[in-house]
């Protein structure tokens, strides 16, 4: 099953649980096998279409990516909200 890692409010919003093994061909399936499995989180990563917010990065193995991407069994998925900010 492949990793996916939450950080900062979207690991509060999952009862403090930062790491959800979970099956999916694509990244998308990743992700709504979490809002699935975390029902605090829907919305807040992907939008009504499924798709990843604006806000949000993800990356595969280190490398950027969005939910259209596939995903292997032994993958690592970083779900990143974007930092903003500025004086």
């Amino acid at each position: 099953m492949a990793v996916v890692c939450i950080r900062g409010q979207l690991k509060a919003l999952a009862a403090g649980q930062g790491e959800h093994q979970l099956e999916g061909h694509t990244v998308a399936d990743l992700l709504l096998a979490l809002e699935a499995e975390q029902p605090a989180l829907a919305g807040w990563i992907l939008d009504e279409r499924g798709q990843v917010r604006r806000h949000i990065n993800v990356f595969v193995n280190g490398e950027q990516s969005r939910g259209e991407a596939p995903a292997a069994p032994d993958d690592r998925v970083d779900v990143i909200p974007a930092i903003s900010g500025g004086t």
